[in-house]
């Protein structure tokens, strides 16, 4: 019987030194991610939770305000909201990174506000009921934990909140790419968008044919969320009559996050022009 030590070490040089002829080879390709938190899986990978440096405090004073409002699970959900300088059924609902809501994810939600042009209400959700860390080690026990009914239940509630004239789209990074598309799925016909930075995206078909629009993906260049899976994904879109709009930056996971130590400026950019443009033509600001 092998030793567990030695399995393990095994199992480490097996990923970490592939064969030759194994390289190319996706090591996700048959895990078959139809809900957002089958990214939680990773947490499990070598390497994975180091993938993701702690992030950087910022300074942050803010233009939005927490609020609250009840779900349909008993409870409370909160989130960070700024409300447009007039009234406004458009709105924006901010995806958190596996950190939790922290100043990053708000400073983000301000500056989609502005440039917005203070049109659209954007609230930034706290999926994590208040739970916040800048441990890599703790933010994979806070994802794994995550219940996706009691996430459905704080999307869900926002959308009430919202209004049921409420037009709305999506963004988010990470675990909040994950929730941005299925936000898109949850609003149904009140969806108008969704952009997925860096998210593990849904890969089933049927659910994707219930999209009521199209989405915008803004990937890095990493193994885990990896080509072969963003390809399989546009495929999925396209023989589900939706349509999908993407690129792959050569830039590290987590790349648009200036809170984080591998922060690419001019990737980020890049990406943000796209995210605000889409966003702008979905809103007509």
């Amino acid at each position: 019987m092998i030793k567990p030590i030695y399995l393990l070490i095994l199992l480490l040089g097996s990923f970490l030194f592939p064969k030759e002829n194994e390289k190319n080879i996706d090591p996700f390709a048959n895990i078959t991610i139809c809900h957002s938190d089958d990214m939680a899986q990773f947490v499990n990978y070598p390497g994975f939770a180091s993938f993701h440096p702690a992030p950087l405090e910022i300074e942050f004073s803010g233009k939005g305000e927490m609020t609250t409002y009840p779900t349909a699970d008993g409870k409370t959900a909160s989130g960070y909201l700024i409300k447009s300088n007039g009234p406004s059924d458009k709105w924006l609902f901010v995806y958190q990174e596996w950190w939790g809501l922290n100043d990053h994810i708000k400073s983000k939600a301000d500056e989609f506000y502005d440039d917005l042009e203070g049109k659209v209400n954007v609230i930034a959700l706290d999926m994590y009921d208040g739970q916040v860390t800048s441990n890599p080690q703790e933010a994979g026990k806070l994802m794994q934990g995550a219940n996706e009914d009691r996430l459905t239940a704080i999307v869900k509630g926002a959308q009430v909140l919202a209004g049921s004239n409420a037009k709305i789209a999506n963004v988010g990074w990470c675990f909040g790419g994950a929730w941005s598309l299925r936000s898109a799925l949850i609003t149904g016909e009140q969806n108008i968008g969704s952009v997925m930075y860096y998210g593990i995206p849904v890969r089933d078909v049927e659910q994707l044919k219930k999209l009521n629009s199209d989405v915008l993906g803004l990937f890095a260049t990493e193994q885990y969320i990896s080509e072969e899976i963003i390809k399989d994904f546009a495929s999925k879109m396209d023989e589900a009559g939706k349509k999908l709009t993407y690129k792959i930056f050569p830039a590290v996971h987590g790349f648009s996050n200036p809170s984080n130590p591998k922060y690419d400026a001019e990737a980020s950019a890049e990406a943000y022009e796209l995210a605000i443009n889409y966003l702008r033509g979905k809103f007509q600001v």
